[in-house]
C-alpha cells in the first residue's frame, strides 16, 4: 500500500512516498524538503508536494508533527502551522491517516529499523536487549523524546514531552548559563540548553565566562560557524553542547531506566563525528551513585538519513495493518 509520509518539524516539512505492507515499512522514496516559511498553511505544502509528484497522490497520509498530538487542534511547537484532525481527510483528500509526535514517529523507526541503521556512541558496544526499552532523544529546533518498549518481537513507542525537564547544573559553566538564561525564561528547561538555538546560549555564555565579545550571530550561522571551525569561540560552544546533550540524555536513561539509548534529531546524524569525540560519555554516566548502572547502556547514533519519515510510515503500517 502506498502513502504519503510526512515529516513536519520547526523549520522544513519533509515528504515523500512511502510503501508498507503486513503491519511494516517496505521502502521510503526519495524526500521532498520545503520550508516552513514557504507556506502559509499544512494543505497549501501538502499541494505543493502533490504537484511536485506529477502523478495521483495517495489516498492515505502518515503525519509527523513537532508538537503533542491533540485530537482537536494542533499548534505546532516551533512552526505558525495549525492542523485540525477534524478535518484531515477533507483537507488533504485522503481516506486514511495517522497522526502522531515527531519523536513518537523516531520512536517507531527505532522500532522496526535493523541494527545496520546505528552507529555506537558510548558504552557497551552490543545490541540493544530485548524484551526492554530504549529512551530515544536528540536535538532539532526543539528537544524530542520519546520511549520504545520491545518484547516478543513487537514495540510499542510512547512519545514524551521530556526536552521540558528541569535542565540540571552540574558544575560552573552550567550554573553560568542558567544564570544567563534564567531572567528571561524563570524555568530553564533542557530544551533551552540542547536545541538548536541553545548554542547562541551557550556561546554567549562562554564569552562572557572568557571576558570575549560575542558575534551577534543567530543560530544557524553559529552551528556553521562551529562546523567550520575557524572561530574557537563557537568551536568551543560545539564540544560544550555535545557535554550538556550528554547529560540531559544520561537523566533520561535515569527516569526511563533503559536497556539502551538512541540518539536522534535534526542535529543528530551531523553531531555524530563530534559526539564520538567529546565529553558526551563522561557527562552521560556521570550520575553520582549509579555511574556503574549508566556505564552499562548502550548508547547509539541513527544513522538513517529520514528517521522521521520512516517512523510516520511505520506508525502508519502499525495502526493500519489490516488494511495494507
Amino acid at each position: 500500500m502506498e502513502i504519503v509520509a510526512v515529516d513536519i518539524g520547526g523549520t522544513h516539512a519533509r515528504f515523500a512516498i512511502a510503501e508498507v505492507e503486513a503491519g511494516r515499512v517496505v521502502r521510503v522514496g526519495e524526500p521532498m524538503t520545503q520550508k516552513v516559511i514557504e507556506h502559509s498553511t499544512f494543505p497549501l505544502a501538502w499541494a505543493s508536494f502533490a504537484e511536485h509528484l506529477g502523478r495521483p497522490i495517495p489516498k492515505a497520509a502518515a503525519i509527523a508533527v513537532a508538537s503533542p498530538v491533540n485530537p482537536d487542534l494542533i499548534k505546532l511547537t516551533n512552526n505558525p502551522w495549525i492542523i485540525r484532525p477534524p478535518f484531515i481527510k477533507e483537507r488533504l483528500n485522503v481516506d486514511a491517516y495517522t497522526l502522531i509526535n515527531d519523536f513518537g514517529a523516531i520512536g517507531h523507526a527505532v522500532g522496526q529499523l535493523d541494527s545496520g541503521s546505528y552507529v555506537h556512541l558510548c558504552g557497551p558496544d552490543r545490541e540493544f536487549a530485548e524484551p526492554g526499552s530504549i529512551t530515544v532523544c536528540g536535538p532539532g529546533t526543539g528537544l524530542g523524546v520519546a520511549q520504545v518498549f520491545r518484547s516478543d518481537g513487537t514495540y510499542r513507542v510512547i512519545p514524551t514531552e521530556g526536552g521540558h525537564q528541569d535542565y540540571a547544573a552540574l558544575d560552573e559553566i552550567d550554573d553560568a548559563l542558567i544564570r544567563r538564561l534564567r531572567p528571561t525564561y524563570t524555568r530553564v528547561s533542557a530544551e533551552r540548553v540542547c536545541a538548536g538555538p541553545g548554542l547562541v546560549h551557550i556561546y554567549q555564555t562562554l564569552a562572557q565566562i572568557e571576558g570575549r565579545p560575542a558575534r551577534h550571530l543567530d543560530d544557524k550561522e553559529l552551528w556553521a560557524l562551529a562546523f567550520e571551525g575557524t572561530d574557537p569561540l563557537a568551536v568551543a560552544a560545539l564540544d560544550r553542547f555535545c557535554v550538556c546533550l550528554g547529560g540531559v540524555a544520561g537523566d533520561l536513561a535515569l527516569a526511563h531506566g533503559p536497556t539502551g539509548v538512541v540518539i536522534a534529531g535534526g542535529l543528530g546524524l551531523r553531531l555524530k563525528d563530534r559526539l564520538i569525540e567529546s565529553g558526551f560519555a563522561q557527562r552521560f554516566v556521570a550520575k553520582g551513585r549509579f555511574q556503574a548502572m549508566m556505564s552499562n547502556i548502550p548508547v547509539k547514533i541513527i544513522t538513517h538519513p529520514q528517521p522521521g519519515l520512516f517512523g510516520a510510515a511505520a506508525a502508519f503500517a502499525q495502526e493500519h495493518a489490516s488494511q495494507d
